[in-house]
Parts: structure tokens; sequence; C-alpha cells
């Protein structure tokens, strides 16, 4: 066979006569392909975070089938790849920690084997930003595929969702239901392949690469058990084929632009606070600058149109049926980028163009929102140096958007479980909690409790709502007057490690403002007497991880990730 000077990065492995040639086609042949499919045709890498651990990817399997389909119908040479798959609701400490160790993963996978165009099989929280964090580093086409949401859980006559987790929990806290009420609880909730069925950070993510341009319309919420699921599966695998032929890469579709457009959806339908932390990462890696200045910028006007848990009703599966991200993105039109690209080679006002709204109840429009009370917004103050996040739309007290309080400081996850509940725990309804030590690297990686559970003598008295402020993130599904993302964070000496019980905070969203009331002189005297925790990881990924970690503010991407090492691979294996 003679060299090839196809230029699909395919042909630099499979086009080549002699020795490298024969064995890169011959243990390939092994899986019986014919001679023929190693001719010069697209090879499309399917990304695949299957796994019996990750419960809400249970089904990509299936879905991968129909990928293939699309892409064997469309010309290319269809090969799936497994890699590091990140469940949400299983790993210890939290798949926080392994999302740059996942994006590495998928990283090397594309650079280092014969694939010209890849699909990314994504659901679980971490796993879409891993993945498209990973990609992006390597810049070839690629198209996003989710596996969708649960359908609707159903507990006793009512509609039930993973948002609805913490308010069993504060009711079994209280003695309200019984421990055999919440394990019937629990078959109810997750009846169906996928993710959260409200908007969480899965659900997020989803919406989150729809809104960069990374999916076909429509992908962020079909549901995992509706068909239609798989026929997105499938004609994403008959598109990726044509975005090789015509060179489409990441770099293309995702730009500044782009990132500005998902910034005011995410605005928009109340997604996850994770947005912010993983959008940073993805926009370090392809080369965009983005601060938290741009959400601030961006968000500000944007009213709340959608009616889901945890800010509002409804469920995944309502959004849907009343129309999916496309109504949203046409009711958004005016104060977006129209021209951006996406996977489909039009532009995002075409591509909404059609959309029709079948339920206004769950999508609201500018002129008639479900709350004027914005999706997202930066705070900051001498508290947090580099800013922290809150999710206004997701308060049970709105009045709380304004507050001054007395901190009650558990110094790490220890102390708080350890001291919560303690009858004697000088705390009321108007002291706000503070968590130290739960940021990128103080716990290591940034778990999801920020929304603290309420001390168990103030939801005895009633009380559903606290100003919250700590150095990790919550869960998309949480909800509450939580500040999060806390930069610096603790861990690394910011003004956050130095609050102690009984100092003032005043938090006021509308002014993007949290202020601790104590001098800087008296900060000084305090840091002079802080010391950074022992952490204990002396090996492995963890140590490597506390090493490199970055702060929330930058998205908490390894130091060394920034930025890509593109495509190309010289060398070969013998």
């Amino acid at each position: 066979m003679e060299e090839n000077s196809n230029k699909l990065r395919s042909q630099g492995w499979f086009g080549k006569s002699g020795k490298d040639g024969f064995i890169y086609r011959a243990w390939m042949k092994n899986q019986g392909y014919p001679a023929d499919e190693f001719d010069g045709r697209p090879v499309i890498g399917i990304c695949n975070t299957f796994s019996e651990l990750t419960p809400c990817n249970g089904h990509f399997r299936e879905l991968a089938e129909s990928v293939k389909r699309g892409v064997w119908e469309a010309g290319g040479f269809p090969v799936e790849f497994p890699v590091m798959s990140l469940g949400e609701t299983l790993i210890k400490p939290t798949a926080m920690l392994y999302r740059n160790l996942a994006s590495m993963d998928v990283e090397e996978s594309i650079r280092a084997n014969p694939i010209d165009g890849v699909v990314l099989l994504c659901g679980c929280d971490k796993t879409t930003p891993s993945l498209v964090m990973g990609a992006a580093s390597v810049d070839i086409p690629t198209i996003v595929v989710s596996g969708g949401p649960m359908l609707t859980g159903r507990y006793r006559g009512t509609n039930i969702g993973t948002s609805d987790v913490w308010r069993f929990s504060e009711m079994y806290r209280n003695g309200e239901i019984s421990q055999e009420q919440l394990s019937t609880a629990e078959a109810c909730m997750c009846r169906s392949n996928g993710h959260c069925a409200v908007m969480g950070t899965a659900s997020t993510m989803a919406c989150m690469v729809e809104s960069l341009g990374l999916t076909l319309p429509e992908n962020a919420a079909i549901p995992a058990a509706d068909s239609r699921r798989k026929v997105i599966a499938h004609l994403s695998g008959r598109r990726i084929v044509q975005m090789v032929k015509e060179d489409l890469r990441m770099s293309k579709i995702l730009t500044k632009e782009a990132f500005e457009n998902a910034i005011m959806l995410n605005a928009a339908i109340g997604g996850s606070t994770n947005f912010v932390i993983h959008l940073l990462a993805i926009a370090g890696r392809i080369g965009v600058d983005l601060t938290l200045d741009h959400f601030n910028e961006l968000c500000e006007k944007v009213p709340l149109l959608l009616n889901l848990q945890p800010s509002g009703g409804y469920f995944m599966e309502d959004f849907y049926y009343a129309g999916g991200l496309p109504v949203v993105i046409k009711e958004m039109i005016s104060l977006l980028h129209q021209d951006v690209i996406t996977v489909n080679g039009k532009t995002m006002a075409e591509n909404s163009a059609s959309a029709e709204c079948f339920n206004t109840d769950v999508i609201g429009t500018l002129d008639e929102p479900v709350k004027t009370l914005t999706g997202l917004a930066v705070v900051r103050g001498n508290l947090c140096e580099n800013g922290a996040v809150i999710k206004p739309s997701a308060s049970l007290k709105p009045e709380l958007m304004q507050h001054r309080g007395r901190a009650v400081v558990f110094e790490d996850i220890d102390d708080y479980k350890r001291r919560l509940d303690d009858p004697d725990l000088d705390v009321d309804e108007n002291s706000i909690l503070i968590l130290k030590n739960v940021g990128p690297k103080g716990y290591p990686g940034m778990p999801e409790v920020g929304n603290m559970s309420l001390p168990k003598k103030l939801l005895a008295q009633g009380v559903i709502d606290m100003v919250r402020i700590s150095d990790g993130r919550m869960s998309g599904t949480g909800f509450g007057t939580v500040v999060l993302h806390v930069s610096p964070e603790a861990a690394v000496g910011g003004n956050f490690a130095l609050v102690q019980d009984g100092d003032f905070i005043e938090l006021d969203v509308e002014k993007r403002k949290l202020h601790l009331e104590v001098s800087p002189e008296e900060l000084e005297r305090r840091r002079a007497y802080w010391k950074p925790l022992e952490m204990g990881y002396n090996r492995g990924y963890v140590n490597l991880h506390i090493n490199h970690v970055m702060q929330a503010h930058e998205g908490a991407d390894l130091d060394f990730l920034r930025g890509g090492s593109g495509d190309k691979v010289t060398r070969d294996s013998h």
C-alpha cells in the first residue's frame, strides 16, 4: 500500500505502508473489519463514559450503538473507546476531585489514537465538562451527545426529583417522615435511565453544551427513556462524519461569543452554580479569556425563564414537552450573539427560528418571567477577594438577598458534622453559617457540601432558610440562600480562613457585595497565627491535584493543563 496523502489524521496510522502500516491495521482486523475500512474514510471515536458505577450513564452502551449506526450510514468508521467515568452519587470524597484527571484521560486517548472526529457521550455531572475539556485541548471535530434526564419520579401521588432529596433529608431529621418512607421514596425517584430530572448540574451541563453549539438542537432535554434520545444520537453519528469533511473543529465553535451566549442562557434557565467553575475551565482549555466579571455583566439583567426545580416547580421531562432549550434561545435571541456557528453548520438563530412553546407555565418570557431574580450572581468583598457565587433564584427567602448576621463558624466538614445538631450551638435564624476548608485544595476536591443542612433546633422552630457561605460547591439540585466558591479558599490562607465566631458579615446581592466587618489590622493580626492544613496526601494523583489545582475563580483546573497540545503526534510506536 502506498503512503496516502489524505489529510485525515487516521491516515497517519492506517495509510502507512511497510511494517508500521501492517501493525496498525493487522490487529484491528481481528475484530472482523474488511480491508477497505482503512482506505481513507473518516475514523470516528465514540468516547464512552458508560460504567455500572455511574448509574446516570448506565444506558450508554445502547446509546453508542445508535451513534455507530449514524456513522456507518454517513460513510465513517466508528470506534468506541472508554474513558474514566465519574459517578456523582458514589465517588468519594467527591467526583470533582477527578474531573481534571478524567479530562487528561480524554485528551490523551483522543490525541494518541487514529481518530478524525469524536462523539462525546456525556451524562452525569462531571462527565460532560471533563470530556469537553479534554477534547478542547486536542481540538478536532467534536460533537456531544448527552444521555438525557430520568423520567419524573412519582411518590404518593406527587412528582419528585433529586431536589426533593434535600427536603426529605430535613423532614427525616425533624422526625416528620420515617426511614421506611425515605426508603420508599428512593425507589420512586430514580425510576428510569438517565441523570437527575431537575435543573441540577447534569441537566445544566446538557444545556451548556447545547448553548455553546456543541450539540444538535433539542439535545439537552430529551428524556433518556424517550426513543428520540436514540434518534439524536443516530443523527449526531451522521453529522460528525460531515464535520470531519468540513474540518469544523471545536475552536471554530467555542468562540468568546458562544461562551457569552451560554452564560446568559444559564441565567435564564436557573442553571447550577457549578456551571461557572466548569465553563471557566473549558474556556481556559480552548484559549478564551473568561472571568467572573463576565458572568455578572451578562447575567445582571437576565430574569428566570424556566420553572424547574430547584428554582421552580417542574422537571426536565416537562421542559422537553414544552419545547426544550430552543424555545428559551428563541425568546432570548435579541440578547444573544445570533450568528455563532453550531455543530450542524447552522447559526444559533437558524436552529431556534421554528421553536414553539407548548406550555407557558414551564417556560416564561422576558416580559413575563418566572422570577425577576437572576439565576446567577457573583459577589465580591474582603471575605472573597477573588469572588464568590450565589444562585438568587434558588433562595427560599428572597429577603435574605440583603442580610447582616453573626458568623457561626465550622472549621472543616468534620467540625460541622460534629457540632451542627448540638443543642448548645450558639445559633439563631439570623446567623450566617460558615464552612471552611472544603475548597479545591482543602477537602481536597471541592465537594458539594455548601448547601449545609440547618441546625436541628432551628428546623424544629420552622426555619427553612439561612445564609450559608463556604469555599465549596453545592449540588445543582440544591436550593437556599447559599454563597459558594469563595476564593481564595481557606486552605490557601484567604481572608475566609480568618473568620471567627461572632464576626458580623453583610451580604447584599443587589450590590454584589460580601463584606466581613473586621478591620484590616485585625485580619493581619489573625493571619499571623494562621497555619495551613496538614493535608496528609503524599503520593499519587491526589497529591498532584493539591499541588497544582487552581482556585475556583479560575475554574479549578490543574495549572499545567491550561491551553492545549493540539492533535499532532509525529512519532510511531514501533
